[in-house]
């Protein structure tokens, strides 16, 4: 059975997906109220699944009028996203950070499931037994030199 994260997290990519718009506003009370939880759980949800990592902005008004907007981010080109995900990554990348790129590469149908779980088998902390912040540069060399390689074999 799947959490409630999981399922607040299905509804929500549903609506985008539906929405004619560039994007959806919602508030948080209400999708509270819906799935009969705290609104601090789609906060949660929001900040965890719905990150530049895995290809949303989310921007609030707080208040009595406030709103919370989810906007799906839609590159033209598959190398345009990889080439925005290795700029990303110049920096190094934490755990929950290379896992929500490879997410959103799986959801671009860039990489298949199978590669998903070999990209993640590499980067796992459990795999780079280095201390921090040299497993973040590690984790991010590795994650750039597939997306390379990925990047070359679909132009």
């Amino acid at each position: 059975m799947r959490n409630i994260s999981d399922v607040i997290e299905g509804y929500l990519k549903q609506v985008i997906e539906l929405s004619e718009r560039e994007h959806i506003e919602i508030k948080r009370s209400e999708i509270a109220e819906k799935f009969q939880c705290v609104p601090s759980q789609i906060n949660y949800v929001i900040n965890t699944r719905f990150t530049p990592e895995r290809g949303y902005i989310v921007e609030s008004k707080r208040g009595g009028g406030g709103y919370i907007r989810i906007k799906r981010i839609r590159l033209h080109q598959k190398s345009d996203l990889i080439n925005g995900v290795i700029q990303h990554l110049e920096n190094g990348a934490t755990q929950s950070m290379a896992e929500d790129i490879v997410f959103r590469l799986l959801d671009e149908d860039i990489i298949t499931k199978r590669e998903a779980k070999m990209i993640l088998s590499a980067i796992d902390r459990s795999t780079l037994l280095l201390g921090l912040p040299l497993r973040d540069e590690v984790r991010a060399r590795i994650l750039i030199a597939m997306l390379f390689t990925i990047q070359f074999q679909s132009n």
